[in-house]
């Protein structure tokens, strides 16, 4: 058995076939052990990259593309685990009201998590100006634990919350003055979550090991899809003890239901739009061509043989 070092930015529903992967022996099918660490603060994932103590790092793909051409060492982009935004936007509107984006949040205050990272308002930015709403329109409170920021909303801070999907649910089961005004699954394909390494690294060895890995990725997203979150429900309560386990399921069905696990290949467009949303925040000078930053080649392989199976 070889053991596969990964390190990801952190533990999150949308990562769910990985976890599958693992407790079901998939990766164990590929000769692979695949042993996870979580640092804190996330961006610890790029020191275990950089002394070698990690394969391949999890998290999203802004951060390999904002280094790009920066630093003297590039990352390399393998695949995806989520190919949907994993998050929501909550209000304390009247439910009967029809949420409009357009209009609702303009002249409004968003709070939106920031402690994992740049992620949540990379997408809302992008996802507003999507939508003709220019951004400096909008009064956003960033850079607080999600956490926090939902006890405060709860308390009356701000007009809308963007958190991730499973602390919305949560936060509305909860509190019946709390509603979702949108899914973000429902918004289109990004490649949201990616595992990637350092590009000078990268071997003969480091390629088949990803192949492998996105083998076992491919049985998992399977598996997933297969069956009503229902019929794994202990799983998920194990998985995720801190939420009740009826909103587990639901957020799961939601995520099948929705494409947020399709493949471990990247899609050309969903990259290319989440490289425009990087340009437009000033994350990049230019949207990076696909091929300059993506090697799909041991993702593709997994996929062509995980169908003829």
């Amino acid at each position: 058995m070889q053991t596969f070092h990964l390190t990801a930015t952190g533990y999150n529903i949308n990562y769910l076939p990985q976890y599958i992967a693992q407790r079901h022996a998939f990766f164990a099918k590929q000769n692979l052990n695949v042993v996870t660490t979580i640092p804190t603060p996330w961006d610890g994932v790029l020191d275990a990259l950089a002394d070698g103590s990690a394969h391949m790092a999890l998290g999203g793909i802004w951060v390999p593309s904002m280094y790009r051409n920066r630093v003297p060492h590039d990352y390399t982009v393998f695949a995806q685990i989520a190919n949907r935004c994993p998050l929501a936007l909550l209000r304390r509107t009247d439910r009967a009201h029809k949420f409009d984006l357009k209009k609702d949040v303009v002249g409004k205050t968003v709070l939106m998590k920031s402690i994992g990272g740049a992620s949540v308002g990379l997408w809302f930015k992008m996802l507003l100006r999507e939508n003709g709403v220019d951004p400096r329109d909008v009064d956003f409170v960033q850079d607080l634990d999600g956490k926090m920021l939902g006890t405060l909303f709860e308390g009356g801070m701000g007009d809308f919350l963007v958190t991730d999907y499973l602390s919305a649910r949560a936060l509305v089961e909860g509190n019946p003055n709390l509603s979702i005004a949108m899914e973000m699954v429902t918004q289109g394909e990004v490649p949201w979550s990616v595992y990637y390494r350092e590009t000078a690294t990268i071997t003969p060895e480091i390629l088949d090991m990803q192949k492998r890995f996105c083998l076992g990725l491919c049985e998992a997203i399977k598996w997933v899809l297969a069956r009503d979150a229902s019929e794994f429900r202990d799983e998920l309560a194990e998985l995720f003890p801190k939420v009740p386990v009826e909103v587990a399921i639901d957020v799961v069905n939601s995520f099948r239901k929705n494409g947020m696990w399709k493949s471990p290949v990247i899609p050309r467009e969903a990259f290319d739009r989440w490289q425009k949303g990087l340009r437009d925040a000033r994350f990049v000078p230019e949207p990076l061509q696909y091929n300059s930053i993506v090697d799909d080649g041991p993702a593709k392989a997994a996929e062509n043989e995980s169908i003829a199976l």
